[in-house]
């Protein structure tokens, strides 16, 4: 059984109203996404900015309502939880956000902000006990205790986000949600952040469900990774296969931004464009005109997400028709 199973997700913002007042305008952040996640695994969401990954953590964080879709956690759904349940919920299922600088209450030492959840959820019996769990905390991110009592002013930014994780660890949580959590970081601190979180996983067991635009990050520390593009997912499968033979080619072209992968599986040939409007989706793939291989059926017919035979998912009809014959595939 999966840790947490995700289906047909969407998340919707309301937009502006049309220059009649009429009409549907909502923002189509996320439209029909589907994946699993297992105990201990960790899995990557990667995709340019606007694609959706944001709104997809905040709605599995319960930050923000979705429109329709099922999302399980353990078996059991998430949206069906009473308020014990939710509470639960929230524990086992922990952020570690984006900007480090604007994540932690300025007002609260290092040490408040950690213990928080702790004293919040009953989780140490006593001041002393709180105040050694803090300490330990500390220590496994790689941080001197005795910083508990100074702010968060006094950090630089990797050391803001060291702090952030050990947040989120307080509370035994066995998924963490991070939301890019290195892209504000200088190259070097990224390493150390991603370094950080593959030994909290092996010690703890944590589950992560990892958010970036940088595939090169997503390969060092996820087994699986899904590519998503306006809202959609459009490939998915294991990260090392992915990164070494992708055949979306949205895929093909975020492969090819990664330092020391320069590769062209298209020959040269680039098809420049603005990336369509959440507001107003494509009919057919949403990549269609941004694509070096786009046919005519790709403007109207929206690919589905189809997993072949080696358990591959993709979302193109072009890079199915190259490597997988009909009766090979089968719809997601």
């Amino acid at each position: 059984m999966s840790l947490l199973s995700v289906r047909d997700l969407a998340v919707h913002y309301p937009g502006e109203p049309s220059f009649w007042g009429k009409g549907d305008r909502s923002v189509q952040a996320v439209r029909g996404v589907s994946f699993d996640l297992e105990a201990g695994a960790s899995l990557g969401v990667v995709g340019e900015s606007g694609c959706g990954k944001s709104s997809l953590a905040k709605c599995l964080a319960l930050l923000q309502p979705p429109a329709h879709g099922a999302v399980t956690f353990k078996g059991q759904s998430v949206w069906d939880l009473d308020r014990n349940g939710l509470g639960a919920y929230r524990r086992s299922v922990q952020m570690v956000f984006q900007d480090p600088y604007g994540s932690l209450n300025p007002k609260l030492t290092v040490g408040e902000s950690i213990a928080e959840g702790m004293v919040i959820n009953q989780l140490c019996p006593d001041r002393e006990a709180l105040r050694k769990e803090v300490a330990s905390l500390l220590g496994r991110v790689g941080l001197d205790p005795m910083v508990a009592n100074r702010y968060p002013r006094e950090f630089s930014g990797g050391q803001r986000q060291r702090i952030g994780i050990a947040r989120a660890l307080a509370v035994r949580p066995e998924l963490m949600i991070c939301d890019e959590p290195v892209s504000a970081l200088d190259v070097s601190v990224q390493a150390q952040i991603v370094n950080l979180l593959r030994s909290l996983q092996e010690d703890s067991g944590v589950a992560y469900l990892f958010i970036s635009h940088d595939l090169a990050v997503v390969e060092h520390l996820c087994q699986r990774v899904v590519v998503m593009y306006l809202g959609e997912i459009v490939e998915a499968g294991l990260t090392s296969e992915v990164v070494r033979s992708p055949r979306h080619p949205y895929t093909q072209a975020l492969v090819r931004a990664v330092p020391g992968r320069i590769r062209d599986q298209q020959g040269g040939r680039r098809r420049d464009g603005d990336v369509p409007s959440p507001l107003r989706p494509p009919e057919g793939c949403a990549f269609f005109k941004r694509c070096p291989v786009a046919e005519a059926r790709c403007h109207d017919e929206r690919p589905a997400l189809v997993k072949t035979v080696d358990r591959r998912e993709v979302a193109c009809h072009v890079a199915l028709t190259k490597t997988s014959a009909a009766d090979e595939v089968e719809t997601f």
